[in-house]
């Protein structure tokens, strides 16, 4: 019963693979688009795909070639081939903007740009395409039953650009301390607080940007020394009156103190 079994299996794999090997070969369209559609259907997309690729212009213009357009695009999209997938659903939507399958492939074309994305250390084209799908997206299907998912996907690709921004100003406070250039990382944290108002970064922003002021003060020429220690107290006010509670309150609190006690030099000498 076990050999009969496999005999079975063995004998309707040859036999698929011999009816795909004869569409393949085929000048018949509508037999290439009848086993690439039992291909599709039995998950089997690279050998589905090569065979709609091979028909598509013949349909061009015919019934048949939505439904033709709808299946190459979801087979790149099911073998993870994310640019050609984003290609061909964004071919889809332009050609057939009342098709039922329109909103599925607005969505599916955010989020292949949205598979795409590269982690946040690398250059964010994709990061930001995405975003711009997945908004045009949400403004188009307000009531999408993809609503959920497309917000949930632009958070992450937010976060990305904010984790980027914030970890350039980080940087620049890092290089700082070889260079003495401590006015660069005031003014990246200070756009990165501007584009992000409500970032979960915002505290860790502060404090750098405190940070960068305080040593940007205290190693300062003495004709700019007050001034800058001024603008160096002025953002530990803004620190501590939003975040009291930090982790970072301690540094925070030290840095103050060596602030004032600077500023009492000039005090004096008024």
């Amino acid at each position: 019963m076990k050999k009969l079994f496999y005999i079975f299996i063995t004998f309707t794999i040859l036999t698929s693979c011999s009816e795909y090997q004869k569409a393949l070969k085929s000048e018949e369209v509508s037999e290439k688009f009848k086993v690439g559609e039992a291909l599709y259907n039995k998950g089997k997309y690279a050998k589905a795909n090569k065979l709609f690729e091979q028909i598509i212009p013949s349909y061009r213009g015919k019934p048949q070639a939505e439904k033709l357009t709808y299946l190459n695009a979801m087979a790149y999209h099911k073998m993870d081939e994310y640019y050609l997938a984003g290609y061909h659903f964004d071919r889809f939507v332009s050609a057939y903007p009342n098709s039922e399958k329109v909103e599925e492939a607005a969505f599916l074309s955010a989020k292949s740009t949205y598979m795409l994305s590269p982690v946040y250390s690398k250059a964010q084209i994709d990061t930001k395409d995405a975003i711009d799908k997945f908004q045009q997206f949400i403004n188009l299907y307000p009531e999408s039953e993809y609503l959920p998912e497309a917000n949930k996907l632009v958070k992450e690709l937010d976060y990305k650009l904010e984790l980027k921004a914030f970890e350039i100003a980080k940087q620049y406070n890092k290089i700082a301390g070889y260079t003495g250039d401590y006015e660069a990382p005031i003014k990246a944290f200070d756009n990165f607080i501007f584009d992000f108002p409500g970032s979960s970064l915002r505290e860790d922003a502060l404090y750098y940007k405190l940070d960068s002021a305080y040593n940007l003060a205290m190693n300062s020429v003495e004709s700019k020394r007050q001034e800058r220690l001024e603008n160096a107290k002025t953002y530990y006010s803004s620190f501590k009156k939003s975040y009291s509670e930090s982790e970072y309150i301690e540094d925070a609190d030290r840095m103050i103190v060596d602030i004032n006690n600077e500023l009492k030099k000039y005090n004096t000498k008024s």
